[in-house]
């Protein structure tokens, strides 16, 4: 007999380690780094050696997600018009959400009167040389970039490979496949280099607060605050507004009926683990099968707004404490690349970080150590990165399922004022909805 997903004992345990371990170490580090300044300065190295292991990690990440998302693309595309509205919501909401962030960071200018310049190690870096922006994109050999430091030459293959193996249509599928076995190996080193994340973040934490006291820490909790906060309004007002402008659905009525899946989400700091939850519930709450279907797997990798803003806010947090704030045209660039590199690793725990590490060593290589610092905090902001992603996607259903007709709004009404409530029992091992009655559409 199945058994229902409320009742299935989670796995979760080596995640609630790690998540105290962190906390542990960050507060190990503000204390050694306060009470011993200059022997907590000294220890700046293991939060350094730390950054080495995500950037070892940078161009595997990015070429699988890359090559795998322009395979999605194409994939979501045959459906039709579902899969092209779908597309083209994801895109203007994750670029609103990239700019949000970067609005947000430059108000509040987080890492301001900070100077880390003075912790950082010599990174080399992205070179355009006499020859340009264009001859430094053109890699040596089709798979030189695999093993160079050059991110813009791995996004230029790995766009390049897509393409190819999306011409070659059925034939391409093989390719794909070995792809995700590749991505799955790749994901799990970078889950076991995650581990060391706890000493990576106490070097960090130390060196920072040795070198300037008390201004770290408060930075650091300036940018916790207002990433949350941003994350708060962009579900509060954006998405709020879209989902009552477009299907008359209040947001909120909508959290509360996913309660449970947010809670879910707040255990294992993945709003993967409700992916199938969240397909059976949108369906149960008047979306149609073949647009929940289609719609919230390909949200996952292409919707990942609360990783967006993540991502700018916090490229604005390392360049301002390291005294060397970015300009407008490096801020458009970073949105630009964030737009594309993002795809794809919604799930995977510390993908994030690996992608705000290969955006600063594209355009600024000199900010890369940085990222050490915010490894401290990473897991402190990964619960809101993850519900803003979750809720960013649940709305993209019922949206995309009011401009395609296929979404019921007197069931959903039902639904969420409590009269037709979601039966546990209808999930299966998976947590795919079984025997829901098909909604009647508009």
């Amino acid at each position: 007999m199945a058994t229902s997903p409320s009742t299935r004992p989670r796995r979760v345990g080596k995640d609630h380690w790690l998540y105290i371990a962190v906390i542990i170490a960050v507060i190990a580090g503000v204390s050694v780094g306060l009470i011993a300044p200059e022997f907590g300065a000294s220890l700046a190295w293991i939060g350094t050696a730390f950054v080495g292991l995500i950037k070892m990690m940078i161009a595997p990440v990015i070429f699988c997600t890359i090559v795998l998302g322009i395979g999605s693309i194409a994939k979501a595309a045959t459906v039709g018009k579902v899969g092209g509205l779908a597309l083209l919501y994801f895109l203007v909401m994750s670029t609103f959400a990239l700019a949000l962030g970067l609005i947000v960071g430059n108000i509040i200018h987080p890492g301001s009167g900070l100077d880390i310049a003075s912790a950082q190690y010599e990174v080399s870096g992205e070179s355009e040389g006499e020859d340009g922006f264009l001859m430094s994109l053109i890699p040596t050999t089709l798979l030189s970039p695999l093993t160079g430091t050059s991110v813009l030459q791995v996004l230029f293959v790995a766009l390049l490979v897509g393409f190819a193996v999306q011409q070659m249509g059925s034939r391409g599928e093989p390719i794909l496949n070995g792809i995700r076995h590749i991505q799955a190996i790749v994901f799990r080193v970078l889950k076991m280099v995650l581990w060391v994340a706890p000493v990576g973040a106490f070097g960090a934490i130390a060196g920072v607060v040795g070198e300037t006291g008390w201004g770290a820490v408060g930075a650091l909790a300036v940018l916790m605050v207002a990433f949350y906060i941003t994350c708060a309004l962009f579900i509060g007002v954006v998405l709020a507004a879209v989902l009552w402008f477009v299907s008359r659905i209040n947001i909120f009525s909508l959290m509360k009926y996913l309660a449970r899946e947010y809670l879910l989400i707040v255990s294992t700091s993945s709003s993967e683990s409700a992916l199938p939850r969240l397909i059976a519930k949108m369906e149960h709450v008047g979306v149609s099968k073949p647009v929940a279907g289609i719609t919230v797997p390909t949200g996952y990798s292409f919707n990942l707004d609360g990783t967006a803003i993540y991502l700018t806010m916090a490229s604005l947090f390392i360049a301002s404490a390291m005294g060397t704030p970015l300009s407008l045209p490096e801020q458009i660039g970073l949105l630009a690349f964030m737009i594309i590199a993002s795809k794809g690793a919604a799930g995977v725990s510390g993908a994030g970080l690996a992608t705000l590490a290969a955006g600063l060593q594209t355009y600024r290589p000199d900010m890369v150590d940085g990222v050490g610092m915010i490894a401290g905090i990473d897991r402190f902001m990964s619960e809101a990165r993850a519900l803003t992603n979750f809720t960013g996607n649940a709305v993209a259903t019922i949206v995309i399922g009011t401009w395609t007709k296929e979404f019921d709004r007197p069931r959903a009404l039902e639904v969420l004022s409590g009269r037709m409530p979601f039966d546990e029992k209808m999930m299966v091992d998976d947590g795919h909805e079984t025997s829901t009655s098909e909604p009647v559409r508009a």
